[in-house]
């Protein structure tokens, strides 16, 4: 049977030599047969995960805009519906970011200044940029996903790579959303964010779109989608015979790891997405408790509640994959 040919994995700074004498687990993406139905076979890591310290980043709202003043004993977490200890607690708007920037490079990105608009949301975050802040930039585009600027304080040579930035092929969405935890296992930072700047367009993935959020949940960090006419979540639209709801599917990874989906149409919207997103990286509340470390690593679903009176719309991931929490005691120790 003939095989397509694989996700390509390129860039000198991350080989796989050197990523695994840094510690990094690869992901081993499937391959589908041209001449059969058959699905893909779902990804699968290539040794075993054990996650000892699961990071949970919330964002905290109200009708009058970000809620600031809360301390640790304000929280309460929900693992699989019951009480777990909160251990640690980080908050600060000075604190230092770590973000991912994930590129569309498909040549459908090269039509109406997507890609143009692309770059001037990424130069927005590196003006804002303060001390301590590190970026990474990746991009995909047909069967290749690159590191062009693995995490770096320099500013300058993510504006370099991204000027070299060209448009063209076939899009693997799926399979580079996917590659996320590849990019950020082993980051110090707490307050971190992947940002994908898309048309939402998939014609080349491997893989389907719940086992791309499968694996990507394994990040710990929420994916913010800036969709470049990608329409609304209820938007359906067609490519190649078939009906595809792909703002439905951005909706979607956002939400599920803590992040937000923005369709932007024009100049205003994407000014209003890049300055929401940052705002709410400066403001991230970072919680944080360790597993058993014991057991069988399987799905756990997480849930977030504040304290107070008011109405208050809270962003956090909905669940994580490893052992059960290492305690779960009936009331969490506070903040003061």
């Amino acid at each position: 049977m003939a095989l397509s040919k694989p996700f390509v994995f390129r860039g000198a700074p991350w080989s796989r030599a050197a990523a695994l004498a840094a510690g990094v687990v690869f992901l081993t993406l499937p391959t589908q047969g041209r001449d059969t139905q058959e699905p893909a076979a779902p990804p699968t890591f290539e040794s075993e995960v054990s996650v000892g310290y699961v990071y949970v980043p919330v964002v905290v709202r109200s009708p009058d805009g970000y809620v600031n003043d809360l301390e640790q004993r304000d929280f309460k977490l929900q693992v699989d519906g019951r009480p777990a200890a909160i251990e640690t607690f980080e908050t600060g708007a000075t604190a230092p970011v770590s973000v991912i920037f994930l590129q569309d490079l498909s040549g459908s990105m090269a039509n109406g200044g997507k890609l143009e608009n692309s770059r001037e949301a990424v130069d927005y975050f590196l003006q804002q940029a303060r001390t301590g802040d590190e970026f990474a930039l990746a991009w995909f585009a047909g069967e290749i996903f690159e590191i062009d600027v693995p995490f770096t304080s320099d500013v300058g040579a993510a504006r370099e790579a991204m000027a070299a930035w060209e448009a063209y092929g076939t899009t693997a969405l799926q399979n580079a959303v996917a590659e996320l935890p590849r990019i950020t296992v082993g980051r110090g930072g707490l307050k971190r964010a992947a940002l994908l700047f898309t048309d939402g367009i998939d014609n080349a993935s491997t893989i389907p779109p719940e086992q791309a959020r499968e694996l990507v949940r394994q990040a710990e960090l929420p994916v913010y989608v800036l969709g470049f006419d990608s329409g609304s979540a209820y938007e359906r639209r067609e490519a190649g015979g078939k009906v595809y709801r792909f703002a439905d599917m951005l909706n979607l990874l956002a939400s599920l790891t803590g992040g937000r989906y923005y369709p932007i149409r024009g100049p205003s919207e994407l000014q209003a997405a890049c300055a929401a997103i940052l705002e709410d990286l400066r403001h991230q509340y970072v919680l944080g408790f360790s597993t058993g470390g014991t057991g069988p690593a399987r799905d756990h679903r997480l849930r977030v509640e504040v304290a107070g009176r008011g109405k208050r719309v809270l962003s956090f991931r909905r669940s994580y994959r490893g052992t059960a929490p290492a305690a779960a005691p009936a009331a969490t120790s506070g903040g003061r």
